[in-house]
């Protein structure tokens, strides 16, 4: 897992607080251009940090996940970590 600071935990952050949202909200909410967001969002979502909610396939719409809720909860040993996914998978 390949995490690009502080990108995606703002992403993660931002989602955590406002609920399911979408990339031009998220784009403001984490002053990151939605451009940024609309990369990582899918990135995420294969490492299962996000995912995408409908009510249609191309609505756009995530949420943060469990594991994504996590990796907030640990980030602080994410440089400290070789494989931060599996302190993830074992807490």
């Amino acid at each position: 897992m390949k995490l690009r600071q502080p990108t995606d935990f703002l992403i993660l952050e931002a989602l955590e607080e406002t609920g399911r949202n979408v990339a031009t909200n998220l784009a403001h909410h984490t002053n990151k251009s939605r451009q940024n967001i609309n990369t990582r969002l899918p990135v995420l979502s294969d490492y299962g940090l996000v995912q995408k909610v409908g009510p249609a396939d191309r609505s756009g719409l995530y949420e943060i996940t469990s594991l994504g809720e996590r990796a907030l909860r640990y980030r602080e040993q994410y440089d400290e970590n070789e494989n931060f996914e599996d302190l993830l998978a074992s807490t």
